[in-house]
């Protein structure tokens, strides 16, 4: 058998953050990692809002709208239609309560889908959950199965752009138009894509959120939402504010003294991206991901799922028996942090949950080594 080869480590890109070295840090796609100069932009905003406070609350819808222009840019987005938000949570409640539903009308979901964001389809109305097999082998599959699922009674779609699990496209462009044609409603959790993706919002989408701070450097609970003309008059922010009369977007944006400089410094994080090389970096991190898979796979019991080219996540199904429930896919993440300083994400499956391991600038081959040999003994 052939042995995988190892791509080449990214200039400097260790140096950028300040993660603990003795750890292997293979689960960038859970809560990412913010560079330091996006840490020192951030504390320097933080040094103004204390030193002069009634200044910096008193320009923050300015510099707010400033900001989201500088994101929607680099996104290629609307900037009339996008607002920061703080995670993808916020953006499908946001979303979910500007969609009229009437009694009887159904959400349909996936059981690839967030658990948070899940829940607040349930919230609004009847759940109808499509299963996707982890193996279906391309887009197309993925697709029909979804569509299968439609009912007379469905009004709304809230899919994954890109799974969080199984790190491979849901909504692509087909399916929602496919939607679309059907006047179906469509709620994108875009929660990986921004930096991750070279067009990261979902083309066809009437919302769609995604957070910054994954794979767009940017300081935590960075997030946005992107909404389609149509809706924007309809949404209007979880708690009233003092900017409610200057709807969409300032109005979900504006939280009184509220710590803005997450989300002042997140232009920083994808200018970082692009001074990088954007194209580089995503190959980089792809290319890695893939790496370690390889090696996983190597290892008796261990299955490779199909996945989206490109991304910088690669999940494996364990053998049957292990990680099927939450319960249990926590404590082998926990065991192998604890025992061999490795975090990734164990995600629980009936008939056997799986492992996912992402690449980043800061990650090195020698990692994904590492868990390949510590990890059989782990495994019946």
């Amino acid at each position: 058998m052939t042995e995988p080869t190892a791509p080449p480590a990214f200039p400097g890109g260790p140096a950028l953050f300040r993660l603990d070295p003795a750890v292997a840090h293979l689960n960038h796609g859970s809560y990412g990692a913010v560079p330091l100069p996006v840490q020192e932009a951030q504390e320097a905003l933080r040094a103004q809002a204390h030193a002069d406070p009634d200044a910096f609350f008193n320009g923050v819808s300015e510099r707010l709208d400033a900001a989201r222009g500088r994101i929607a840019a680099r996104l290629g987005a609307d900037p009339d239609g996008l607002a920061f938000i703080s995670n993808a949570t916020e953006g499908a409640n946001l979303a979910l309560d500007a969609i009229p539903l009437a009694e009887g009308d159904e959400i349909l979901v996936t059981d690839h889908g967030y658990g948070t964001v899940v829940d607040a389809a349930a919230r609004r109305a009847k759940v109808t959950t499509v299963a996707l097999d982890p193996r279906l082998p391309d887009e197309d599959a993925v697709r029909e199965a979804v569509l299968a699922g439609i009912t007379p009674r469905t009004r709304v779609a809230v899919l994954d752009h890109v799974s969080s699990p199984t790190a491979r496209l849901i909504a692509g462009p087909r399916l929602l138009a496919d939607l679309a044609a059907r006047g179906i409603t469509t709620v994108v959790d875009g929660a990986h894509t921004p930096g991750m993706l070279a067009e990261p919002i979902a083309a066809g989408a009437d919302f769609w959120f995604g957070n910054l701070h994954k794979w767009g450097y940017a300081p935590s609970g960075s997030a946005v939402l992107a909404v389609a003309p149509a809706h924007r008059a309809r949404v209007r922010a979880l708690s009233p504010s003092w900017e409610d009369h200057r709807g969409f977007p300032l109005s979900v944006e504006y939280r009184a003294t509220f710590d803005y400089t997450g989300w002042l410094a997140a232009p920083e994080g994808l200018d970082l991206l692009e001074r990088l090389g954007a194209d580089r970096v995503r190959a980089h991190n792809s290319a890695l991901a893939g790496y370690g898979a390889e090696l996983l796979a190597r290892i008796p019991g261990l299955t490779p799922l199909p996945h989206t080219p490109g991304l910088a996540l690669r999940s494996l199904l364990l053998p049957p028996g292990v990680a099927e429930t939450r319960e249990a896919a926590t404590a082998l993440r926990e065991e192998l942090a604890a025992k061999l300083r490795i975090r990734v994400l164990v995600w629980p499956w009936a008939g056997g949950g799986g492992l996912r391991v992402c690449g980043q600038v800061y990650n090195r081959p020698e990692e994904y080594e590492r868990l390949a040999a510590a990890l059989p003994a782990f495994l019946p």
